[in-house]
């Protein structure tokens, strides 16, 4: 499989679904409320909410850069550094889903073939302490990326189920409902 014909469509998905848990979010709780949902917390070592969307929008925009070989745009320090500071200024829903709106558009601006690559390509990548990973771009693809992309919109779910948001593995695999073959929805 071609790496942009499995992250692209997995990051569109994925990221169009967080948008609508905080739309459900906000639709649950008015503002400031629903802005006070960006500080929840799973753990006290965990970042908050705030902190899992920025990184699962930084993800993608990795992914998408690094797979090219180009040199990442401001927007990525910017929600690295939003993300980090999260835990004193957490911001507003509007601004996250701004970044989950950049992050979309930046998608949709990629050609159909835009991260297809030799697979086996080396992929260097390093880390804020210092370490880095020699991987191959499959390799960053299936092993890096993407379960780090999950990871933070897993939390985000976990959070906002955690705080009461009314949040179902339907609201979870929306993007497959089109996919629903016609009388097997149990009930129906």
């Amino acid at each position: 499989m071609a790496l942009t014909s499995l992250l692209v469509p997995t990051y569109r998905q994925m990221l169009g679904s967080l948008s609508a848990w905080l739309d459900k979010a906000q639709a649950q709780r008015q503002a400031p409320d629903a802005d006070a949902l960006l500080s929840a917390r799973l753990a006290p070592d965990m970042f908050p909410l705030a902190t899992q969307i920025r990184f699962a929008c930084v993800q993608a925009w990795e992914g998408a850069y690094r797979l090219r070989g180009r040199d990442f745009p401001p927007i990525v320090q910017a929600m690295l550094d939003e993300g980090r500071a999260a835990g004193e200024r957490p911001g507003t829903m509007a601004a996250a889903q701004g970044r989950i709106a950049d992050t979309l558009a930046m998608l949709d601006g990629l050609a159909a073939d835009a991260l297809d690559m030799d697979t086996d390509a080396p992929i260097a990548h390093d880390l804020p302490n210092g370490m880095i990973f020699d991987l191959t771009a499959q390799g960053y693809a299936r092993d890096w990326t993407l379960p780090q992309f999950y990871f933070h919109i897993m939390t985000a779910y976990a959070l906002l189920r955690s705080t009461g948001v009314p949040l179902g593995k339907g609201d979870y695999v929306a993007h497959l409902l089109p996919s629903l073959r016609a009388g097997t929805m149990p009930g129906h």
